[in-house]
């Protein structure tokens, strides 16, 4: 057991971790046991601790990475390097045992803005119940993949030429159709695949996790919910889709946000869609999310739960998480372009 603060963080149900020692240390945090309202915290179960003394720790970082690595998820998998653009980017792969009816499918997890390919650990299990193989990716800059020259995020408009190249490599190794998991900036990298990739014909299935949809609308909540003036905003984007303020933003090139809004361009999918998303989450407005679904009910299905933080939709309820998925990829009308 471990005794915690409360907050709407620490109280909200379902599985999450705590980094700590300086990021060292990690523990996987289940559910909670009891709580003290005059003390104001609460007391959570303990479900393991990956490195580091828990029992020492006096702070912590609250996450939703419950995998730090792929041996906490039991299943077998092999290290293996996709090459990009300035190099080789670092991936695992878990293949599916030789039963499967499915292992010319593969999956493709993508992780979001800032974070690591662990975040993406969470729907390896569900790929791997329905016999994918998943391949669980890192991209530029992200510190596991090269960097670009100008080591700065492009909101996925040059980062999806990495995820395009494992699905190179997943074709190379037999891939006849590809499901692609995106977490947060990972589903605005999905969609551009699935829009504008020459293997987009192969991609059969989006699970889009709190997702970017449009860019612009997001950077605007951000900066709302940071109690920044609407100008400041403005401003901003202004200046990230400007070639003549890279010497302020140091990109390489501006942001096409155009061309990033797939709220406008949801004509241009084929593909069916799961999006799952929280009403809460204060980082990615999840109105777009149900705008989105509305402008395309016959390809797009929105999922909700109630998380406390920007992508923690599996944390919150994973076992619901994982059956809803599974029973979503197992009964969705196949794509105009590949069916199941």
């Amino acid at each position: 057991m471990v005794e915690l603060p409360a907050s709407v963080r620490t109280t909200a149900p379902g599985r999450y971790s705590i980094w700590f020692a300086n990021g060292t240390g990690h523990a996987c945090i289940g559910g909670v046991v009891s709580t003290d309202a005059g003390a104001g915290t609460v007391t959570r179960r303990v479900e393991r601790v990956d490195s580091g003394d828990l029992q020492a720790a006096k702070a912590g970082i609250w996450s939703g990475y419950v995998y730090p690595t792929p041996e906490q998820l039991g299943l077998p998998y092999s290290d293996v390097q996709i090459p990009v653009e300035n190099g080789v980017a670092p991936a695992w792969k878990f293949a599916p045992g030789q039963a499967s009816g499915h292992s010319s499918t593969w999956a493709i997890h993508i992780h979001g803005l800032g974070g690591s390919k662990a975040g993406a650990l969470r729907g390896v299990r569900v790929a791997d119940r329905l016999g994918y193989t998943s391949l669980v990716v890192s991209l530029r800059n992200d510190r596991d993949a090269p960097a670009s020259k100008d080591a700065r995020y492009h909101l996925g408009q040059t980062e999806w030429y990495d995820v395009e190249a494992a699905v190179l490599y997943a074709v190379g190794q037999g891939a006849r159709q590809i499901v692609l998991f995106g977490w947060s900036l990972g589903a605005s990298i999905a969609l551009q695949l699935a829009a504008f990739s020459e293997f987009r014909d192969l991609i059969c299935r989006l699970v889009l996790n709190a997702p970017v949809i449009d860019w612009r609308s997001t950077l605007v909540a951000n900066a709302r919910s940071s109690m920044l003036p609407g100008w400041v905003a403005r401003l901003g984007l202004q200046m990230l889709g400007s070639s003549g303020t890279r010497w302020i933003t140091g990109l390489d090139a501006p942001l096409n946000f155009p061309a990033l809004d797939f709220l406008a361009r949801a004509d241009e999918l084929s593909v069916p869609i799961l999006v799952i998303h929280s009403e809460g989450d204060r980082s990615t407005p999840f109105a777009i999310s149900r705008e989105f679904v509305t402008r395309r009910p016959e390809l797009a299905t929105l999922l909700t739960f109630p998380s406390a933080e920007h992508a923690q939709e599996w944390n919150a309820d994973p076992d619901g998480w994982d059956t809803a998925v599974e029973n979503w990829l197992r009964n969705a009308p196949p794509s105009s372009a590949v069916s199941l």
